[in-house]
């Protein structure tokens, strides 16, 4: 019985939340212009999405910001994680520390902190993407760095000072032996990364151009506006985000599987 009701408490939580989700995919398929409502069977909505200018390049912005930001980020987590392990307890203590800051702290913190020390301390205008990029990173890397420290904390931590002993260079044990090791952590932050950066609304708001919107800006500022057809046109997005979101975990929880075995 206690089991029993324990698997139906799980599928309870994974109802609550995956419900709306589901709705919201519904609805895409429809010719409904506001959720309640469903009028029938149509791939209206897809078609607006993938044929109005306007969101086909904020859609394609998006994704270059977002693998910019991840690769930026994927590189300063997987440095500083490295860098931490090898450091003394003292000084990993700090850098632990320092990095749990950015992800407890308020996004909105965050935005206004880029904002701020890029115009107001460097003369850098917001015009630039600059600004953006750097905010966003700093968002993304402390989630990089949380995602390689426990792969690393799983090595061996004496293969680095073996791969020495055997005639490596430091930046050959680096490459031939750490970096193979945690490979995995590495992908699932880069992952974390480009999911934070899509994901992102208060940075974004402070610190990009006014000519340029990420999803969440868009999303936003059009749910404030009149315009029903891109209104629903982004439920279509969003049923195409969670579908590939899906299918990455899936391929990335199947691939490591297949590697453990």
């Amino acid at each position: 019985m206690k089991k029993m009701l324990g698997t139906v408490w799980i599928y309870l939580v994974l109802l609550f939340l995956y419900a709306p989700i589901l709705i919201l995919t519904v609805y895409s398929f429809t010719n409904s212009a506001m959720i309640g409502q469903i009028r029938g069977f149509s791939l209206k909505n897809y078609k607006t999405l993938f044929t109005t200018p306007e969101l086909l390049q904020m859609i394609f912005g998006t994704c270059i910001l977002a693998v910019v930001v991840a690769l930026l980020a994927t590189f300063l987590g997987t440095i500083g994680a490295i860098g931490a392990f090898y450091s003394k307890k003292t000084t990993r203590g700090v850098i632990e520390f320092a990095n749990q800051i950015p992800v407890v702290n308020a996004d909105v913190v965050t935005g206004f902190s880029t904002c701020i020390l890029m115009i107001a301390f460097f003369r850098i205008r917001k015009e630039t993407f600059l600004p953006l990029v750097i905010g966003q990173t700093a968002l993304c890397a402390p989630y990089v760095y949380l995602s390689v420290l426990p792969r690393l904390k799983q090595m061996d931590s004496q293969l680095y000072e073996a791969a020495l002993d055997l005639g490596c260079t430091p930046f050959q044990a680096l490459i031939k032996v750490i970096l193979p090791q945690i490979v995995p952590g590495i992908v699932s932050g880069f992952m974390t990364a480009i999911t934070l950066s899509l994901d992102d609304y208060f940075i974004a708001t402070y610190t990009k151009p006014a000519t340029f919107d990420t999803i969440s800006t868009y999303v936003v500022n059009a749910t404030r506006g009149s315009q029903t057809e891109i209104k629903t046109a982004l439920w279509a997005l969003s049923t195409i985000i969670f579908v590939v979101v899906t299918l990455v975990v899936v391929g990335m929880n199947y691939h490591t599987k297949q590697s453990e075995e």
